[in-house]
């Protein structure tokens, strides 16, 4: 099959697209390796503090992001992966993608349901203090985390269930690349995840108008230094708000582009593709806990303390 032919191709359901520009494939595939790697990096460094401060792994809030560090360095080498399988047009059978499908499903969701994680701890944080240190106490934190990521994944594991009820043996011989989408061949299995999402993403909403209301309300009732820690707790959810919505605008993704395939025009789908890949799974999911890390006090302080060390040491060594 040829790499640089535009096409589209049914196959029992599933669609399989070839852009017809390689210099516009080039130059995106490019751009996701410029966005990727640096971040990859950055996040593994920041895990790298994270596990040489005893002090950021005792706190309940540093074990939370650790998670989100994990999850989002996962899902970017993942997804990078899969561009560059669209780059040399590398077509895999379905049952050798489903795994990595259902890998990516899953680590798109770890991440928002951390951070939902996250301003529960801070509720608790403010709200009740004198109760944090029992319900976030690190050995229960494990659990919240355990529980993040069976939830995360039990999404993906219900599509595929329902995936198997449906699907044909043959299907599974089949070539296509690597995307999520190779699972939801039904209109109407696409319109439950749908409407499912909206529904996941209300019950978040109403956590955190919860959970912001009530800092507030204690904010506005605390004095000296309690009322700046209410009012820092408030600026950390409003912080977890625009993560969570970046992480909506991601998911939104794929209604965008369906609108725009219906036009007819695979050239236009694959650059709003590709554009959507870049700017909502890769700059949102690198740059939030790239700002997390930089305005947290504690977290900041230990990043300059080992970056410098970095240099140092990197210094003696010429």
């Amino acid at each position: 099959m040829n790499p640089n032919s535009s096409q589209t191709s049914n196959s029992s359901g599933g669609r399989l697209f070839a852009g017809s520009d390689p210099v516009r494939l080039s130059i995106t595939t490019a751009l996701a390796q410029i966005f990727v790697w640096p971040f990859v990096y950055i996040d593994i460094f920041m895990f790298t503090v994270f596990l040489k401060r005893h002090v950021l792994r005792a706190e309940a809030r540093y074990l939370l992001f650790a998670q989100t560090l994990i999850a989002d360095t996962a899902f970017l080498l993942s997804t990078n992966f899969v561009v560059i399988t669209y780059q040399v047009f590398l077509l895999l059978p379905v049952r050798a993608c489903l795994p990595l499908a259902l890998l990516m499903g899953g680590l798109t969701h770890v991440s928002p349901t951390t951070i939902v994680a996250m301003c529960l701890e801070r509720y608790v944080a403010i709200c009740m203090p004198l109760r944090h240190v029992n319900i976030f106490s690190p050995s229960r934190t494990m659990v919240f985390i355990a529980m993040v990521w069976l939830i995360a994944f039990s999404k993906p594991f219900i599509d595929f269930m329902i995936f198997l009820s449906y699907v044909t043996e043959s299907y599974f011989g089949e070539l296509t690349f690597c995307y999520y989408e190779i699972i939801l061949l039904e209109d109407w299995h696409m319109i439950m995840r749908g409407n499912l999402f909206i529904l996941n993403y209300a019950l978040v909403l109403a956590i955190l108008a919860f959970c912001y209301g009530s800092i507030m309300h204690v904010a506005l009732r605390a004095s000296g230094q309690n009322k700046q820690a209410a009012a820092k707790g408030q600026r950390t959810l409003l912080f977890h708000v625009l993560q969570l919505g970046l992480c909506t605008l991601e998911v939104t993704g794929p209604l965008i582009e369906a609108r725009v395939l219906k036009t007819g025009n695979i050239n236009v789908y694959l650059i709003v593709r590709y554009f959507n890949f870049l700017a909502f799974s890769v700059f949102s999911r690198a740059i939030s806990p790239l700002v997390y890390g930089l305005r947290d006090e504690k977290f900041n302080a230990a990043m300059k303390y080992y970056a410098k060390c970095g240099i140092s040491h990197v210094s003696v060594e010429k």
